[in-house]
């Protein structure tokens, strides 16, 4: 029931081969013993990616590890595998080696909240009124949908340098609710080092790593802690470096909404956790054919509003009726 999913148009390949196929072998040379990589290769992890994409608690679980090992796992893993980070250049190289298979449907994958996203990325690098001087994006990718080919098309349209506006996109796939926030940990030192050259930060989609992560009522609370913490890190990273957050969501259906006579009987996912972290809030949702009303929700200096806008080859324009 999610509203603005974007599905990935090839197989579940990850095109990092070089990193994804390092074997779980080589944490011994980082101290690791046998007998420990054995009780990972039991329950299927036999990679370092595969390490990277499983959370602290789910290893825990694993027979005979404790969180003291755990916790020496990881870190052996993260001396073999880098942050994450390349620029869109890099990883718009990586991805040549991806093929892909026709859904039939030139149209399938036009959505709102990531086309917004790839928009930014080279909206963001062009000045702008008040003395804005264009500067950095960092792009965290929790669900395989950023494309930098997109980002060349948008380019165009603006008149721009493609590898110039690539090179300006730093961008990192998340794997896990906890590899999200350690990315964080990245993002703030880059931010440090590059002091006033980062303008936006963007996090596409928020949410969905951690409804993985945490499934069932039984593990809500905890999924709502660590939310709340990331949050709290997020907005802290804002005002710091004075650096503007884009996050985007996915709604789902209410239940209880029938109950009270919604004309849209859909929320966000996350709870009020997520819209109190929120400055602004914007809804998007399809309108007929190529276009899609967004409205303001939520902001302390714009009135609830809607606006209607269209998705293009250059990305997010203007509605033409």
């Amino acid at each position: 029931m999610k509203e603005d999913q974007v599905v990935a148009e090839e197989p579940g390949f990850q095109d990092e081969e070089e990193s994804l196929f390092q074997d779980i072998d080589l944490l011994q040379k980082h101290g690791i013993n046998v007998a420990d990589i054995k009780k990972l290769k039991s329950v299927g992890i036999c990679t370092i990616k595969g390490i990277q994409m499983t959370t602290r608690r789910a290893l825990c679980n694993v027979k005979g590890l404790s969180e003291a090992k755990v916790d020496k796992i990881k870190e052996a893993a993260n001396k073999l595998i880098e942050p994450g980070f390349l620029t869109a250049f890099e990883y718009s190289e990586k991805r040549k080696m991806v093929f892909h298979i026709t859904t039939g449907s030139q149209e399938f994958f036009r959505t709102g909240k990531t086309q917004l996203s790839h928009t930014l990325c080279v909206t963001a690098q062009l000045p702008g009124a008040g003395g804005y001087p264009g500067g950095k994006i960092i792009f965290i990718d929790t669900e395989n949908t950023f494309r930098p080919d997109r980002l060349r098309d948008i380019a165009d349209r603006f008149n721009v340098d493609h590898n110039a506006v690539l090179d300006n996109v730093l961008y990192a796939r998340a794997y896990t609710s906890e590899h999200q926030m350690e990315l964080l940990d990245y993002v703030a030192a880059k931010f440090h080092e590059e002091a006033g050259i980062f303008k936006l930060l963007i996090i596409d989609s928020i949410m969905a790593l951690f409804r993985v992560d945490f499934s069932g009522r039984g593990e809500l609370a905890e999924r709502q802690q660590k939310l709340a913490q990331m949050l709290s890190r997020l907005q802290k990273i804002s005002e710091e470096y004075n650096v503007a957050v884009f996050v985007t969501n996915q709604m789902t259906a209410d239940p209880g909404a029938t109950m009270t006579f919604q004309a849209d009987p859909k929320k966000p996912i996350g709870g009020h956790i997520l819209a109190h972290a929120s400055t602004t809030r914007i809804s998007l949702r399809k309108g007929r054919g190529e276009l899609r009303i967004a409205k303001i929700y939520d902001s302390p200096e714009m009135p609830e509003n809607e606006a209607t806008f269209a998705i293009t080859a250059g990305g997010i324009g203007d509605a033409k009726e």
